[in-house]
């Protein structure tokens, strides 16, 4: 469980802090909820249950993490790595496994570059799967170093 005052990752609108962890009853059912302010947008307020599995929050990664996942791709995926049914790969997304995320990165990015050499075409479930996730990341990342760099600015 997160804290009051934690910054996560929150699966829809991205980096939030969490400002309050209440109980809540809904439909005669009582349970914790965290209410997130997404950073990007002050306006906007969200509640969301603690036990909520139908979204992905995630703590901020640490170095040690960040530098696991770098070496994910230093290496090819073995052959159990390598989903070999396509809708595992979007399930290994949705689950929030850093780790598991950035080996369907790479095994994409590796897949890519052969049929590149071999003057052929990625498969569309591939291709989208691939910038959707490389979206993801990037907007991430990039509304983090625009805070950073107002941050430094001030």
């Amino acid at each position: 469980m997160f804290a009051i005052g934690d910054h996560i990752i929150y699966s829809t609108h991205g980096l939030c802090k969490i400002n309050d962890i209440y109980d809540m009853t809904v439909s005669d059912v009582t349970k914790k909820y965290y209410q997130l302010q997404p950073l990007e947008n002050t306006l906007v307020t969200i509640s969301t249950p603690v036990d909520n599995d139908k979204v992905v929050m995630l703590k901020l990664l640490q170095r040690e993490e960040a530098l696991a996942i770098i070496e994910v791709f230093k290496h090819p995926e073995t052959e159990s790595e390598v989903p070999q049914n396509p809708k595992a790969q979007p399930k290994k997304i949705q689950s929030g496994d850093r780790m598991q995320i950035a080996g369907v990165i790479n095994g994409l990015l590796r897949k890519k570059f052969d049929t590149q050499i071999q003057k052929e075409s990625l498969y569309e479930h591939d291709y989208n799967l691939l910038n959707n996730t490389q979206i993801i990341l990037l907007k991430n990342s990039h509304m983090h170093w625009t805070r950073v760099l107002k941050k430094s600015i001030k």
